[in-house]
């Protein structure tokens, strides 16, 4: 897994500014995009009636299961999951860099401009993480290694 880039407020704007066109682009409710250990990155859309932060964590590990079953069936991954509900559903993408995209929508919504309109999304959002990442290629933090319970080497002075 590739640590997440360090990310400046000028890409955090960008990083949303992709998430608030798609969801115009596809009538989706909320997008979030998250590092693949479930962290919240960032998010665009309703963020009241559903717990985002919880969310992202679930669907981390939703989308290792798959890529498990990915590897039962020999295939080097599966780069996008959908879940159907009867309000909602969700789209689930791997977004290079070690990143995942989560499209909530209405479930009477079309998955297929939501998947037409995500793989635009990611491509961008992968650009972006990309400039991010080579403007300071030793600053990433890996945030599936973070020890939540002593956050001090987080946020001790640099020497």
């Amino acid at each position: 897994m590739a640590p997440l880039p360090q990310l400046l407020e000028s890409d955090v704007h960008v990083l949303d500014g992709i998430l608030r066109e798609l969801l115009v682009q596809c009538d989706a409710t909320t997008a979030l995009l998250t590092d693949q250990a479930g962290f919240l990155i960032t998010h665009q859309g309703d963020d009241q009636q559903f717990d985002l932060t919880t969310m992202a964590a679930l669907a981390a590990g939703a989308f290792m299961a798959n890529q498990s079953i990915a590897n039962l069936l020999h295939e080097p991954n599966f780069s996008s999951t959908y879940q159907q509900g009867e309000q909602f559903s969700l789209f689930m993408r791997c977004v290079e860099g070690g990143c995942m995209l989560l499209v909530i929508f209405p479930a009477r919504g079309s998955v297929g401009a939501v998947k037409y309109y995500a793989n635009s999304a990611c491509e961008r959002l992968a650009a972006q993480l990309k400039l991010a990442r080579e403007r300071n290629p030793g600053a990433g933090l890996d945030l599936a290694a973070l020890n939540l319970l002593d956050s001090e080497m987080l946020f001790r002075r640099k020497s």
